[in-house]
């Protein structure tokens, strides 16, 4: 038989109602201060402080927006961009998160190559785009390879430098029941770095992101980088802006999903230790 719960007690009552009002507020300021500053935007172009046609404006580049679905540009340009991102993401989480294993299984390969991972981490990796676009030509897969070289290193050092702080206690405590390397690291080592995985998860978002718009304003017939560089060529700061409010939009959006899955996955960790 279960148990029914007892009544909720006042103070319980009252905490709840404050975080309800706390978390309203937040949100209610959070929209406010972003329909207050595309308000001030707009009136200041429309007053003539400023000037719509260097600056643009939340109604003409709306406007831009509108133009681009019409003609049934949007979704060819953003799917271009989208998949370029997702591989670039996808192969810098699951590829650093792999080579992070392989170093934490191999301390002697860990030491061997940790400087050089240092050093790729420092060097700008948007240089290395023009000898990606010789080597691969001028395609969807150089730019990938651009967003892949930007997340993959950060990739590797935030895993592995979870890995390298997990408890050291409970590894003993693992290996005293005769776990191996590999044990360790499914029994221990992964489970304890779960939040990191995820967070890098998050950061990579961001990085891929930035390797795919850097090698679309180098390379790209379509897509959303495509777009900021042709309007600022021929002067179309509306659809510069466009593209950026998208990109913005949509970056978001993907960062918002990772976010829930990060949640849900802690969550039900929670739950179920």
């Amino acid at each position: 038989m279960s148990m029914s719960e007892g009544p909720v007690s006042p103070e319980r009552t009252a905490w709840l109602r404050r975080r309800r009002r706390d978390r309203l507020l937040v949100r209610s300021a959070k929209i406010g201060l972003l329909a207050g500053l595309l308000l001030l935007w707009e009136t200041a172009a429309r007053w003539g402080t400023i000037d719509p046609f260097i600056t643009s404006s939340p109604s003409r580049f709306t406007g831009s927006i509108l133009n681009l679905i019409s003609r049934g540009e949007l979704w060819q340009h953003l799917s271009v961009t989208t998949f370029e991102v997702v591989c670039g993401f996808l192969g810098g989480t699951v590829l650093g998160t792999l080579i992070a294993v392989a170093l934490w299984c191999s301390p002697f390969l860990c030491r061997v190559l940790e400087p050089y991972l240092v050093v790729l981490n420092a060097l700008p990796k948007i240089a290395l785009g023009p000898i990606f676009i010789v080597w691969l030509g001028a395609g969807p897969l150089a730019i990938i390879v651009i967003a892949l070289s930007i997340s993959l290193v950060v990739s590797i050092l935030e895993v592995l430098n979870g890995f390298l702080s997990t408890d050291r206690d409970m590894i003993r405590l693992v290996e005293s029941f005769g776990a191996g390397r590999l044990g360790v690291l499914c029994r221990v080592v992964l489970p304890a770095n779960l939040p990191t995985i995820l967070s890098s998860l998050k950061i990579n978002v961001g990085m891929s992101w930035v390797g795919v718009i850097v090698g679309e304003f180098l390379i790209s017939r379509a897509g959303l980088g495509y777009l900021v560089v042709y309007g600022s060529q021929v002067f179309q700061l509306d659809l510069v802006m466009a593209s950026v409010v998208i990109l913005s939009v949509v970056a978001a959006c993907m960062y918002f999903c990772i976010q829930w899955i990060e949640q849900r996955l802690l969550r039900r960790r929670g739950v179920n230790g």
